[in-house]
């Protein structure tokens, strides 16, 4: 007799137990809901999205140091470590002045400030001073300065990535020169320590859905959806320009490697999902690490390129800043020359690269951009706060696809990308090796087990099952 076949809610409930997508999904819509119906409430809620991205921050400096020296110890040659970082930075520079290009050009033709007539005399500067604290974004010789640890737990403590790339490099390099007959143990118990990390990982997602729900619930609740209709016009405009963007990041992916990016963001869609709702590309950083090993990336190039990226290749904070910038100008009716459009090109690409972990640091940069140009009222900045929340889906969609694509065009540039292993797995099919981490070797079981209960409950038909213990052999001989 065939097989029986689940009743439609038993599916559902399959379906919400066992997809990260589908409950982010769930905890997305519920958010939006509950924000609305409930602001007063829903602004409460902030500490579900803060206590998820922090216990997620927690994990990311020592992930990063344990990836990157494992990655330069296997591979055995600190000089393509080196050509790894050089190419990174190259095209992290290529493709952040690319979106500042496609933003100023989609503002200059869609005007999204022209018919405000606002009048700078109304505006003030304590609101954006309130938002920033009143602080500012390095410069170049303050930025390279602060990339330099001075001590090896601050690092960690402070969380500066650029700072852990650097003390993982000289701890792989020293691994290297030392060789393994000297210090046999250390390489093995780092990778030790990776392992039990990516299990923290496994841990800390579970409560995914909570973050969103309250990240979402929280900025309905204090922003409703009124400020949508205000700036459509800047709104639209943004997410359309990020969709070009992307869309020639996909042409790009395809040329260097012959991948699909499509067929990566259904791959990465619960990180992506995960994303837009937190607002934060930290948030799924060490998940999509994960899985870009598994889609053969090599150790040292993920582990190098994507940390690298969230400080040199934010194309979404681009794309946002240059149409901001234009905005606000013509907002306030400035007309900008070409020769001060190009100003805003260099001062963007400049600025961008010290905004990563700065609070209201797309303030900062247009701040820094308006005074440049001396033809911009620094209040003018103020238009943008109302609709700076909305913005960060887009930017972070746009940071994290750059970032992801970076990894993929830089490995393949190096020769660090199994080409056979990353289109295996980005058509779905099940790849057997050691990226794969123990919370998924416990999903089969789970999924096995939870199959054969839905089975058996049944009525009508012979059901089929599977063994929970022949699923666990199987599971572990995949791991």
């Amino acid at each position: 007799m065939p097989p029986s076949v689940p009743s439609l809610p038993r599916r559902v409930a399959r379906i919400l137990r066992t997809s990260l997508f589908a409950q982010v999904a769930c905890a997305l819509v519920l958010g939006i809901v509950f924000g609305k119906l409930w602001p007063d409430v829903a602004t409460d809620l902030q500490p579900l999205g803060d206590g998820f991205t922090r216990l997620i921050k927690t994990i990311i400096s020592p992930l990063v140091f344990c990836v990157v020296v494992v990655g330069i110890a296997k591979a055995g040659d600190l000089k393509a470590f080196g050509r790894i970082g050089l190419k990174a930075l190259i095209w992290f520079e290529v493709a952040s002045t690319a979106a500042l290009i496609i933003g100023l050009v989609a503002a200059n033709v869609f005007q999204p400030g022209s018919g405000m007539h606002v009048d700078p005399s109304t505006l003030s500067a304590k609101a954006v001073d309130a938002k920033t604290g009143g602080g500012s974004l390095p410069s170049t010789t303050e930025f390279v300065v602060n990339a330099l640890p001075t001590s090896f737990i601050g690092a960690f403590a402070e969380n500066s990535l650029l700072q852990v790339l650097i003390l993982a490099c000289l701890v792989g390099a020293a691994l290297l020169h030392l060789g393994h007959t000297k210090v046999p143990q250390v390489l093995p118990a780092v990778e030790q320590a990776q392992e039990i990390i990516f299990a923290i990982v496994g841990f800390v997602m579970r409560l995914a859905p909570i973050a969103v729900f309250g990240a979402m619930a929280v900025l309905i609740g204090q922003y409703g959806l009124g400020v949508i209709e205000t700036y459509a016009k800047l709104i639209i405009l943004c997410y359309v320009a990020a969709a070009l963007f992307v869309a020639l990041l996909a042409v790009a992916l395809r040329i260097v490697t012959g991948l699909s990016l499509w067929k990566f963001l259904r791959y990465i869609r619960e990180e992506m999902l995960l994303a837009l709702g937190t607002a934060s590309t930290e948030s799924v950083m060490p998940r999509v690490m994960q899985k870009l090993r598994k889609a053969g990336a090599r150790d040292d190039a993920v582990g190098l390129v994507l940390p690298t990226g969230y400080s040199f290749n934010l194309d979404g904070a681009s794309l946002y800043l240059s149409i901001g910038t234009l905005f606000i100008a013509q907002a306030v009716g400035v007309d900008l020359s070409l020769g001060q459009q190009i100003t805003v090109v260099l001062v963007l690409m400049l600025t961008s690269k010290g905004m990563a972990g700065i609070p209201g640091s797309a303030f900062l940069a247009l701040s820094a951009t308006a005074s440049s140009l001396g033809a911009i009222p620094a209040g003018a900045v103020a238009l943008l706060l109302g609709v700076d929340r909305i913005m960060d889906s887009m930017r972070v969609v746009t940071n994290l696809l750059g970032n992801c694509v970076a990894v993929f065009a830089v490995s393949r540039w190096e020769g660090a990308l199994d080409m056979e292993r990353a289109k295996k797995v980005l058509d779905g099919e099940t790849v057997a090796g050691p990226e794969e981490t123990r919370s998924d070797a416990e999903a089969a079981p789970k999924e096995a087990e939870e199959v054969t209960a839905e089975s058996a409950a049944e009525p009508a038909g012979e059901p089929v099952t599977v063994p929970a213990q022949a699923a666990k052999e199987t599971a572990a001989e995949a791991g």
